[in-house]
């Protein structure tokens, strides 16, 4: 089966959604052993200082960071170690925590062994979880002084913290995500509707990474849509560019599903992508769905359209090249859109 990921070069790089890192929190600083020496001041007594607090691994959703490229260059993460103690009952300093920012949609998950457990989902901007705490700074022997022993010749070293390996998936956040075969129009709709600018041509597999654009309604009324690319037959069980960008598709309210009116046989292409997302995830073919029949503005295609409304209850003919019947898809999409929002605040009510 081919992989069309091989042959995609270094535009496929520069969106990474999925990357793995090892993190390290810093470990304690170590107890001091010292004694104070002023001069007129005989038997002056244990003096060392505790060592102090190794810094934390934590991570943060940030709107500014948009893909997981970085990672692909910068592996490894450690957090400040914290100073040791020192005379005069002097503590060190607490070790400086490491902040990593990663995409608002991305899942963290720990390594171990063959098994990844989710750790977290930072859905939200500025959302963040601590990864891992730092170890904490040793005892100086001033902490050990008692009435019997009023000379202790003891500390304890700092708490030491272990690497820790870490997974991270990037689901992009949008509220509409747009399906379709290669070549059905999905770009030039996102285009259109948008201040978006994806790559469009006459060829197959024109987009290969996700775009994103808002579109802006009257009434200050927007939503997000995302351009997935990829998807043909057999795309659940990874041919063309697999199940790669398939995963995007999850956090979405709607489908907006693009069909190509220019070509024979549009309920059968239909029917293909339908059954791979199906095949990916029964959930994604229960999510509300709105079909755009495109390229009015080469076929009318009423036969073709006809057959559709067999298949989905919503189906409207457009051009996103002319921009003919977007306006009522539009409105429509974002009925449906307001619906489904309505709906998760009254669930996330009871």
């Amino acid at each position: 089966m081919l992989d069309l990921r091989l042959f995609l070069g270094d535009e496929m790089v520069g969106f990474m959604d999925e990357a793995k890192i090892w993190v390290k929190a810093g470990d304690g600083g170590d107890g001091c052993i010292a004694f104070r020496r002023e001069k007129f001041v005989p038997k002056g007594g244990p003096a060392g200082g505790d060592g102090g607090n190794g810094g934390s691994i934590l991570i943060e959703a940030k709107k500014n960071v948009k893909t997981l490229t970085e990672f692909a260059y910068h592996r490894h993460f450690k957090a400040e170690d914290g100073k040791p103690g020192s005379g005069a009952k002097c503590s060190g300093l607490d070790g400086k925590d490491k902040v990593i920012s990663v995409p608002p949609g991305t899942l963290i998950f720990e390594c171990v062994g063959e098994e990844e457990r989710l750790l977290a989902d930072l859905d939200k901007e500025g959302k963040s979880i601590v990864i891992d705490s730092g170890g904490r700074g040793g005892k100086g022997n001033a902490r050990f002084a008692t009435s019997i022993n009023q000379a202790p010749r003891i500390a304890t070293l700092g708490e030491k913290r272990e690497e820790r390996s870490l997974k991270l998936v990037l689901q992009l956040i949008a509220d509409v995500g747009i399906v379709g075969l290669p070549n059905a129009g999905k770009s030039t709709f996102l285009g259109k509707v948008s201040r978006a600018r994806p790559k469009v041509a006459s060829y197959p597999f024109t987009t290969i990474i996700p775009s994103l654009g808002v579109v802006t309604l009257s009434g200050h009324r927007t939503f997000v849509a995302a351009d997935i690319p990829g998807l043909i037959e057999g795309s659940s069980g990874g041919a063309g560019l697999g199940i790669q960008f398939l995963r995007h598709i999850e956090r979405t309210k709607i489908l907006l599903h693009l069909v190509d009116l220019s070509l024979p046989g549009a309920a059968q292409r239909y029917r293909v992508i339908r059954k791979e997302l199906e095949a990916y995830s029964p959930v994604l073919v229960k999510k509300p769905e709105i079909v755009a029949a495109n390229k009015r503005d080469i076929s009318q295609g009423s036969e073709e359209i006809k057959e559709l409304h067999t298949l989905s209850s919503q189906v409207y003919a457009v051009s996103a090249l002319t921009g003919e019947g977007i306006q009522d898809l539009l409105e429509e999409i974002w009925k449906v859109l307001d619906k489904e929002l309505s709906k998760e605040s009254e669930d996330g009510c009871a």
